[in-house]
Formats: structure tokens, sequence, C-alpha cells
């Protein structure tokens, strides 16, 4: 085995993986390899291989394009595709390879390889270590970290350090780009939100991530329609005026209660703790919290978004119209994290 600065020019090489949502790990391996073979094979996991470990993976066309889209023309014209549907693929009875890179996550799989391709009476490839890429917290960039919502593509967080530095507050500027409905609205009538609820239910049921619910009359109506969000966050208030009917939401419903405080028109690090602490209680084991906000959580799905795993359904009240309901991606990370940009610090 060899590290990157050990390497010979080879003819052929191979390189393997899942490759979901390319990021900037994906990128170095695959220009480090170039640098050292004349002709680079990709091998993608098909999409039945790929989503055993994970649902979420994207399809294999879109990982191929996604590689693709990457390459300049000359680095192109180098590189071709194929479709892995078993773990090897056609490196152990390859005939012009020479080379097959790796990160250290993967070098056993290429010493089942080499062992194969004895067997088969080919010679050993040589195995040629790739180093990873890190993210902002030290920790390895990876497909897995950013469908978990931990990292973007290029390894950077969802939450800006301003939001962790201190209290931060809304500018009339960001105020007007939230008046419209963040996700899809499900129309019902005010005095019954139940009607709304069931629909926007109805449109959550099949979601990977945790269901998590903003605001007193959105928790107490999950409730009465039997269903207890992963994650609720309520502050005893509606339209901004205290709400008797805020007693009625069953706490023991949860298996962890948090409290927090968060100013009108503010985001703190109390508020972004305790909802920080909340998906991670979820990711680690399904746990469900319930945060009691002093103050207001009206912002609150600012910070969810960005600390959410991919897949996660973020309902909350629309005063008047409904439900809103907005599933978690990348796309709504990223217009969060610019919303929270945009917000002064007041601390």
């Amino acid at each position: 085995m060899k590290f990157v600065g050990e390497m010979n020019m080879f003819d052929v090489g191979l390189i393997g993986g899942t490759f979901d949502r390319f990021h900037k790990g994906h990128h170095h391996l695959i220009s480090k390899s170039l640098e050292h073979c004349g002709e680079l094979e990709v091998w993608i996991n098909s999409d039945s291989l790929a989503r055993k470990k994970d649902s979420r993976v994207q399809t294999w066309e879109v990982r191929h394009h996604n590689i693709k889209s990457s390459l300049d023309e000359e680095s192109l014209s180098r590189v071709s595709f194929g479709k892995l549907e078993d773990k090897f693929g056609p490196a152990p009875i390859h005939e012009k390879a020479q080379v097959i890179f790796s990160t250290e996550d993967t070098i056993e799989n290429c010493i089942a390889i080499n062992k194969l391709r004895i067997i088969n009476e080919l010679d050993p490839l040589e195995i040629v270590i790739l180093e990873l890429q890190n993210a902002w917290d030290g920790m390895p960039i990876s497909s897995s970290r950013i469908r978990d919502g931990v990292i973007d593509r290029e390894g950077n967080s969802w939450i800006p350090e301003s939001v962790r530095s201190g209290t931060i507050a809304l500018t009339p500027d960001v105020e007007g780009k939230l008046k419209d409905p963040f996700g899809t609205l499900f129309i019902g009538p005010e005095e019954n939100p139940s009607v709304a609820m069931r629909e926007a239910l109805s449109h959550v049921q099949n979601q990977t991530g945790p269901i998590i619910a903003v605001g007193d009359v959105t928790v107490l109506t999950m409730h009465q329609l039997g269903k207890t969000p992963d994650i609720a966050i309520i502050d005893g208030l509606t339209k901004r005026e205290e709400w008797g009917e805020s007693s009625n939401i069953d706490q023991t419903h949860y298996g962890r209660r948090l409290n927090c405080s968060s100013p009108p028109g503010s985001l703190t690090v109390s508020l972004l703790g305790a909802c920080e602490e909340a998906v991670n209680s979820w990711m680690k084991d399904r746990s469900s919290t319930i945060i009691n906000v002093e103050g207001e959580e009206d912002l609150a799905p600012l910070l969810l978004h960005p600390l959410s795993p991919i897949g996660a359904a973020v309902l909350y009240g629309q005063p008047g119209k409904g439900v809103v309901v907005r599933i978690c991606g990348e796309e709504s990370k990223g217009r969060c994290r610019q919303l929270l940009e945009s917000f002064i610090s007041v601390d």
C-alpha cells in the first residue's frame, strides 16, 4: 500500500463508491487519482446497493451527473463510469487495471479484491490510500454527515458563527422575507386547526427524519389527533398573547423536557443549545423532546432547518391560514443560513 506522495504513474486506475451528494472530499479523491493514472474508471454504487445503507441516497443518474459536471474537459476525456452491483465490481477480474484508489475506510475491501485477483491468477492491484478532507469541525467530510444535516458539501457548518457567539436580532429586511409561508401551506379554518393538520400529517407520514412541531396550537392539535411530534417547541403563547389551552399539552408524552429563553424577534445561544440537544437526541436514539421557551419560539424554524437531518419535517401554524410544512433539505438549510447571516448581533 502507498500514500499519495509515494505513487508512480499508472496506466489504468479504479475508484469506487456511492458518491452521494458529491462534495469537496469526493472532488479531491478523483482529482488526486487522475494525477497518478492515465485513465480512471469511476465505479458508482447502484441504487439498490447504495440504499441498503441509507434510503436518502440520490439516484445513480444524479450521482453520475454530479461527478461529470465537476470535471473539466481534459479530465473528463480520461474518465469512464460504471455501475457497481456489488462491493467489488469488476476489480477482481479486471485485466488492465494496475491500481485501486482508496481511503482508510475502504482498505479492507481493496485487500479482499487482491485476494480474489490472486485466485483468478491476476497480479494484485497497487492500493493507494488518499487522505480524506476535513470539515470545519476537524471531522472528515462525508455524504452521511451531509445527509445527517451536520455540514454542507464544502464541509461548512449550516449554523453561522454569529449565532453561536451571542444573541442576534431580526432586521426589517429579514422580517419582510419571512412574511410568506416557508414551505407548503395546508389551508384550514383557524377555529378548527385539525382540518389543516390532518392534511399536513398525511403529507409527512413517509418522511425519514423527525417530525418537528413549532408553536402551542400546532403541538396541541397534533396531540389531539393522536400524534406526538419527535420535537415540540412551545412558549405558552399564540399570536403573541398568553394562550390558556397551552396547559392542555401533556408534556409527559416526551422523553426529554428542556427549558430555554429567547426574547421576541431574537435568537439566543440558549434556544440554539436546546434545539441542538433535541435534534442530537433524536439522531442518537430517536428520543422525543419538548422545548419550553421563555419568550418566543416563532423564529425557531430558522435554527431547526440548519440543525436537522435531510428528510426532517418542520410544521408551524400560519395565523388565519393553516399549517405550513417544509421538508428539510439542502435548499432549506441554505436559505435559513443566508437569513441568519442577515440578523444583527445585540450582545
